[in-house]
């Protein structure tokens, strides 16, 4: 019997130990709902504010508290925001030193007055922008509670991003401007401090009242309410304010669902245009009453249609019926369901950054990965199908739309300043570094990946990582696992070499001679990085073949890219072989030309060997 007993209990154990690892590596992410009102003073740029957050912990975790951003509470002087830029080699030149500059009634700040958790009063500690909060009762795996927020703010003077009467006069660009939960994943919190980069949230249902003077228009995230009763180009083209004022103002109510953000603008000024694009999506325009820009918004319009069908085809269904494209900000910045552009540009400059801003609605919006830790993804890709959507949307030609990213990523490595792209955003040496890696490294990411796996297994990659990390926070290896499941290839090397380090590709054809009838070619591999080989040869006779050598590790092939050039399959190259060998089948003297990758597809940072020609 003790025998008995003891399997029983080992078996209990180990059945136990299965649940539980089974339970512990499941997908699973935090849920909150927002209902938040505020009441806006256009006069001193001060509002006030309730919120009620309904927080579900969907993790396995008991959490005994959690952390809120307060963003507005980097533009104060000696903020983390500032500090650091006053202290980098090579700051923002939109911060600078600015910060350290503003009075207290240009600063930004987010004050709380009162916190409880289902109705109990909570202790808290503001640290910079972060506020850290003790429950009062711990959130148990499964359960919701509801904390309610009583807070004060007051909009920063425009520096970055989020700001008031920016450089081209908008009056308000209210971005990253509420007390905003934290988000805890399996990796735990992610309450890392507005220094400069981007920001990372919890999906949830947003339900926000904006109080404000009746002559500023509102656009943004959501749905707005009742849109027939608030005028301002809702209803008809008429911008003057809805009947609903109260007190020279009117209360704008927009519902949002499952977004994990939500930003709006407003001002005076504003002209609003709308126009039905693919799949009854409204697009909403909102730009400045002025002469010199009106011909190029109105341009815009039928092109932002274009671009949101382009990124429909070929990353996946925008899921929401309606996206705003708002004048302000200090740049080009994407939010939930709407995206800030300044928009005093040439046409060029402002489709251009239409297109950019546009295409993080499917990075970084649906699919969210975390930009702390992995910007080039979101940088990166979104640089990439960008790139592809300017490229066909204005009749370009060009063979390669993202040789300027290989340019980028090529200077970036003979600076000598390049890091790996595993680093924290906010932890590179210098902004330039931070920059190319993000969006030039991160899209030959992609470019490059179509080369080793196929240009028709990438699009089918894109495609597939977006129908089903979707709404996920996808991590690096969500994109590789995609990738190998399209293609067939084992691709941890690749993701390894490219984002984990700073190893290069750098190969080249070192000795190309007779060996009797036929030709014998010596390809070396000078970069630590591997890849596999496509190398063309051009024949004196006006023929065309083409030489495929496999990377071991790849345990696969990619189909031939060009089937008009017929191609020959060569054995696999070890990764540890400093050298590969192989004859062409033909005499040297019918051999004219040869070259490794005429696509320029493959980031070989010395191209200068990778071509040899008979003399």
């Amino acid at each position: 019997m003790k025998n008995a007993y003891k399997l029983l209990v080992m078996v209990s154990l180990f059945a136990f130990a299965k649940a539980y690892a089974q339970n512990n590596t499941s997908y699973w992410q935090q849920h909150v709902d927002y209902e938040m009102e505020i009441d806006m003073n256009v006069k001193n740029y001060q509002y006030d504010g309730t919120q009620k957050l309904e927080y579900t912990n969907n993790s396995p975790e008991t959490l005994d508290r959690v952390f809120y951003h307060l963003y507005f509470n980097a533009f104060q002087p000696g903020s983390e925001m500032d500090v650091r830029s006053r202290n980098i080699a090579d700051p923002d030149g939109r911060v600078k030193d600015r910060i350290s500059k503003l009075a207290p009634d240009e600063i930004g700040f987010i004050k709380v007055n009162s916190l409880t958790q289902d109705g109990k009063q909570l202790t808290y500690e503001v640290a910079g922008t972060v506020l850290e909060v003790q429950l009062a009762t711990p959130i148990a795996p499964g359960a919701t509670t509801t904390f309610e927020m009583d807070f004060k703010g007051q909009v920063p003077t425009q520096i970055r991003r989020s700001g008031r009467n920016n450089k081209e006069g908008v009056a308000l660009s209210m971005t990253q401007w509420y007390p905003k939960m934290a988000e805890y994943d399996f990796e735990g919190w992610h309450a890392d401090p507005y220094i400069a980069r981007e920001f990372h949230g919890v999906w949830g249902d947003f339900d926000v009242k904006i109080n404000i003077d009746e002559n500023y228009t509102v656009g943004g995230t959501g749905y707005l309410q009742d849109p027939e009763d608030m005028g301002h180009g809702y209803a008809g083209t008429s911008m003057k304010p809805g009947k609903n004022a109260k007190r020279g103002k009117l209360q704008w109510h927009f519902k949002a669902p499952n977004v994990h953000d939500f930003t709006w603008a407003a001002d005076p000024e504003y002209v609003h245009d709308m126009i039905i694009g693919e799949n009854d999506t409204e697009l909403h325009f909102f730009y400045k009453n002025k002469e010199s820009i009106k011909a190029n918004w109105k341009k815009l319009q039928p092109m932002t249609a274009d671009l949101l069908a382009f990124y429909n085809k070929h990353v996946g269904t925008y899921p929401y019926k309606q996206y705003s494209v708002i004048q302000g900000g200090d740049g080009g910045m994407e939010y939930a369901m709407s995206t800030l552009i300044t928009g005093e540009r040439k046409f060029g400059s402002l489709f251009g950054v239409t297109a950019h801003e546009m295409a993080h609605t499917w990075f970084q919006f649906l699919l969210a990965s975390n930009e702390a830790k992995h910007e080039w993804m979101d940088e990166g890709f979104t640089s990439y199908i960008s790139s592809l959507a300017e490229n066909e949307l204005t009749g370009g030609d060009n063979p390669n739309p993202l040789s300027g990213s290989y340019r980028g990523y090529y200077y970036l490595v003979k600076s000598g300043k390049e890091q790996p792209q595993t680093t924290h955003a906010d932890r590179y040496n210098e902004n330039m570094p931070y920059s190319i890696a993000a969006y030039s490294k991160g899209a030959v990411f992609l470019a490059q990946l179509g080369y080793v796996i196929g240009e028709d297994n990438l699009k089918k990659t894109l495609r597939k990582y977006f129908d089903d990390f979707s709404f996920k926070h996808p991590t690096p290896n969500d994109i590789k696992r995609t990738a190998e499941k399209v293609s067939g290839m084992e691709l941890d090397w690749y993701l390894m070499d490219w984002a984990q380090t700073t190893n290069t590709i750098d190969y080249g054809i070192t000795s190309v001679e007779a060996d009797g009838n036929k030709t014998k070619v010596t390809l070396t591999r000078k970069g630590l990085m591997p890849m596999p080989i496509d190398l063309y040869v051009d024949m004196a006779d006006g023929s065309q073949r083409s030489y495929y050598m496999p990377l071991r590790m790849m345990r696969a092939e990619k189909p031939n890219p060009t089937p008009n050039i017929a191609r020959e399959q060569l054995a696999d190259w070890p990764w540890t072989n400093p050298t590969y060998t192989f004859t062409i089948d033909a005499p040297l003297s019918e051999v004219k030309m040869m070259k490794i990758d005429p696509t320029s597809m493959m980031a070989d940072i010395d191209q200068t060997d990778n071509v040899w020609e008979k003399e």
